[in-house]
């Protein structure tokens, strides 16, 4: 089974668990598809045929404008493969980590029309992810 989009009752549980906590980073597990699949998003396909890393660096390049606009941030980005303590049959390509100031910024950036017309390339380029919203604990810290 694949992931790529949340569900509505994903949403509403989200929405619901962490609206009044602050801020919150969102950890993203990234798996590529070897060659970018542009089915049904014609106006988005490149000239050439990419990898899905590359497409969604396309992505990226037109998503942090405006993920800054609403104030967040890319706060780590890194490679990835098999885990130390996990499934082996669990691999991801990138771990990224992105900062918002709060759900509700978080939820006018991903609504924004302007992310919307790009976030295509997103589609395109990932075989698999998950998506974590995490707040922070300070006990350890």
């Amino acid at each position: 089974m694949r992931y790529l989009d949340a569900t509505p009752e994903a949403g509403k549980m989200f929405y619901q668990d962490f609206h009044d906590k602050g801020k919150i980073v969102m950890m993203n597990l990234l798996r590529f598809k070897p060659k970018a699949d542009y089915t049904n998003l014609e106006s988005l396909k490149p000239d050439q045929e990419i990898t899905g890393e590359e497409a969604y660096q396309l992505y990226m390049d037109y998503t942090l404008p405006e993920l800054e606009k609403a104030g967040g941030k890319i706060i780590f980005y890194g490679k990835s493969n098999s885990f130390l303590i996990g499934p082996e049959s669990e691999n991801w390509d990138a771990i990224l980590l992105v900062g918002h100031q709060s759900v509700a910024k978080f939820i006018e950036f991903s609504q924004n029309k302007d992310y919307l017309k790009t976030a295509g390339h997103r589609s395109a380029a990932l075989e698999d992810s998950r998506l974590l919203p995490i707040t922070e604990d300070k006990k350890y810290t």
